[in-house]
């Protein structure tokens, strides 16, 4: 999604993916009852506000924007293709993170610094951030949601890691497999389990009605 000053633009995406992003969802298992051909059939998407609520909009956190981007994306959802759906809780496969035997590797921060964080291919570069970027991170890379049980809780790190996926260019040949990147670099494993998931059931869905 592109941000513009009135709305958002989404160009040649899947409508599953506009079905994820207001409600939060992180991977394809959290979605039930999605059509194949949301999956995908391509659309563009451009969304624009009044001239007042623009204006509003500037003096609104990033984050308070997307609160109200995420209600507009389920009000088009609703009115362009008839969206009906509920939220569920259901037992699904996980990977709780925890600290690895031989300890946590990352450097601690100290805690008013500002975080950044920069990604390129399968190279990431952390600096003051909580161990909750991994899990929102890689939950959507392995396949399943990341629980976090290192009881690190707020406490912010400095971090990088390199690692290889078998579909994916890397920036390094030589660096391992995720899972074994996270143990070896980090002193972080990622150990398969089942947790309650919140779920979003896809009760009717429409391909969008023209302009």
């Amino acid at each position: 999604m592109r941000g513009i000053p009135d709305g958002f633009v989404w160009t040649n995406i899947p409508l599953a993916s506009l079905v994820r992003a207001p409600y939060g969802i992180i991977i394809d298992s959290q979605v039930l009852g999605l059509p194949d051909w949301a999956r995908w059939e391509n659309y563009d998407i451009q969304a624009k506000v009044d001239a007042d609520t623009a204006e509003r909009w500037k003096k609104l956190s990033r984050k308070e924007r997307g609160q109200e981007e995420q209600q507009m994306m389920k009000s088009i959802l609703a009115d362009r293709c008839q969206l009906k759906a509920h939220q569920e809780t259901k037992e699904l496969p996980v990977y709780d993170l925890v600290i690895a035997g031989r300890g946590l590797k990352m450097k601690e921060a100290p805690p008013n610094e500002s975080p950044t964080e920069t990604m390129s291919f399968n190279q990431m570069t952390v600096h003051a951030m909580q161990i909750n970027t991994i899990v929102f991170t890689f939950a959507g890379t392995v396949g399943r949601m990341i629980v976090d049980k290192t009881g690190l809780g707020d406490k912010k790190y400095d971090f990088e890691l390199r690692w290889t996926m078998d579909d994916r260019p890397s920036v390094d040949d030589a660096a391992p497999p995720l899972f074994t990147a996270l143990e070896e670099q980090l002193g972080l494993k990622l150990v398969p389990s089942r947790a309650p998931v919140e779920v979003l059931i896809i009760d009717h869905l429409e391909r969008p009605s023209p302009n």
